[in-house]
């Protein structure tokens, strides 16, 4: 994870504008544990805060979200974490904080589906490949199949995705 990141309103579009009549460009910096010392040195409120989010995610692990960020919020109040604000607006930090929590967890998933996802494609080319290699040596279906540990039917289907002639 990056400890700061700018974002761009333009970007956020799927027509890009190569000269925008107005861009909003924000800096996004990464409070998360180990990030941005300086930052969190000088802020007792963002310390607290960060103090408040980690309890939402270990608690989020642990039980159901809305379960988790009103306990979060509890305890946060009781030790005098964000109590204040909190107490103030208890209702709008838990709609908040289930919102991000339900979009980093939605990002998350994205990612690890399109790991997977290039894993799947990667081992596809590299059978394609192989098969290539193999058919230009002048191996049968059925050898190939064999020399790759894979489905007769698997090799004909890749061979036809290729191009390549039985």
């Amino acid at each position: 994870m990056e400890e700061r990141k700018i974002l761009r309103l333009s970007e956020l579009y799927s027509i890009e504008d190569k000269m925008p009549a107005l861009e909003l460009e924000a800096v996004m910096l990464n409070i998360n544990q180990g990030y941005n010392l300086e930052l969190l040195d000088a802020s007792e409120t963002l310390q607290e805060y960060v103090k408040y989010t980690q309890r939402v995610r270990k608690y989020a692990g642990e039980m159901e979200l809305t379960e988790a960020v009103e306990r979060a919020i509890t305890e946060c109040i009781r030790e005098g974490i964000l109590a204040d604000f909190l107490k103030q607006n208890r209702s709008e930090a838990k709609k908040v904080s289930i919102y991000e929590y339900d979009v980093r967890m939605e990002r998350e998933e994205a990612r690890e589906e399109g790991i997977e996802q290039g894993i799947v494609m990667g081992k596809q080319e590299l059978l394609k490949n192989l098969i290539q290699k193999k058919l230009q040596k002048g191996l049968s279906v059925p050898e190939i199949a064999q020399m790759l540990e894979t489905e007769e039917e698997t090799v004909r289907r890749l061979m036809e995705e290729t191009g390549s002639g039985l």
